[in-house]
């Protein structure tokens, strides 16, 4: 266990090992022991012994309280950098712990349509739903996130990871009818559910945008929302896309009935306690998405923590110093 040392002490702020200060009288011990007892120095500088003994006596007892301090203090050197002196670093802040989450992206024929606003420009649904979603996941710092998209097949581009970069990379690299232009929604949750069963409990999580009703696929999308209840997945479903009306002239002319079928993705979002939601335009996506961030908060930053930094070193080198002159010393008098 570390020992904190005086704050008065400018160089070190705790010893990692402090009871190898144990060690510091040792020399005087030995002195002391039987076999040992006399007039024996408590250090000895037997390399020294012949210079010593060539020089004048006031030359050669100025040498050898020299050599002895510069001993001591080599040993005193030498025992605290045994002891691991640390000090401390500056705080840092542990990452934050958020949601293990899936995103599952409708990339199917209809999300071509060209009836969403980004800015002043017209673009397709899946230009606009990259431009939500990247701006989502920049303020997801903290979660786990991966992708999948899906068309008439389900694909997981990146598993779940918290490299969100690498996510927003995949995603802005996702093209309309890369998995097919049906809409297979059941297996783009039962995909999702697969990828997210070995996380936690309790924060399992999967946001699909579709834009379409669900018409390829080997799962029924109800049966895909009962094995996420199953395994603790709660799914928020976003219907995306206009209300089959049109743009002629710049005028918006009625269409037929809305393409979403927002009762099955109502119906699963209420079964694994998620919610549903509809966007009919590029700022009632973005709304959404605000929302989900307070419906799945990113859990707060732990406390901050200061690193121990090693200083041994110091220490070690002025007990190499000492020792050194203690060998030279004699020598310069010879």
């Amino acid at each position: 266990m570390a020992v904190a040392l005086p704050t008065w002490l400018p160089w070190f702020d705790a010893l990692a090992w402090p009871w190898a200060l144990l060690a510091l009288p040792l020399p005087l011990l030995m002195h002391l022991l039987p076999a040992r007892a006399g007039t024996a120095p408590a250090l000895r500088v037997p390399y020294a012994a012949e210079p010593l003994a060539s020089l004048g006596t006031a030359g050669a007892a100025v040498a050898l309280r020299a050599g002895r301090l510069l001993l001591w203090l080599a040993w005193i050197s030498l025992c605290i950098a045994l002891a691991r002196p640390q000090q401390l670093g500056e705080p840092v802040t542990p990452p934050q712990q958020g949601r293990q989450m899936m995103l599952a992206v409708d990339v199917s024929g209809s999300m071509s349509e060209t009836d969403m606003m980004l800015g002043n420009q017209v673009v397709q649904r899946l230009s606009a739903a990259k431009a939500v979603l990247a701006d989502f996941l920049d303020r997801r710092v903290g979660d786990r996130v991966g992708l999948l998209i899906f068309g008439e097949r389900a694909y997981t581009l990146t598993p779940i990871t918290g490299d969100l970069t690498t996510v927003r990379n995949q995603l802005n690299d996702s093209e309309v009818g890369l998995a097919g232009r049906d809409t297979a929604i059941g297996d783009a949750i039962a995909l999702a559910v697969k990828r997210l069963r070995e996380q936690p409990e309790g924060q399992r999580v999967l946001i699909l945008l579709t834009d379409g009703v669900s018409n390829a696929g080997v799962l029924q999308p109800l049966r895909a929302a009962e094995l996420a209840q199953a395994e603790g997945v709660r799914v928020y479903t976003v219907a995306f896309g206009g209300d089959g009306s049109y743009r002629l002239f710049g005028m918006q002319i009625p269409g037929g009935d809305d393409p979403v079928d927002e009762a099955t993705l109502r119906r699963i979002a209420d079964l694994t306690g998620g919610r549903s939601f509809r966007a009919r335009n590029t700022d009632e996506l973005a709304g959404i998405y605000a929302e989900l961030e307070r419906l799945e908060p990113v859990a707060a930053a732990g406390a901050a923590v200061r690193p121990r930094i090693e200083r041994y070193a110091w220490p070690l080198a002025l007990a190499m110093l000492f020792g050194g002159l203690a060998w030279l010393l004699p020598r310069r008098w010879a």
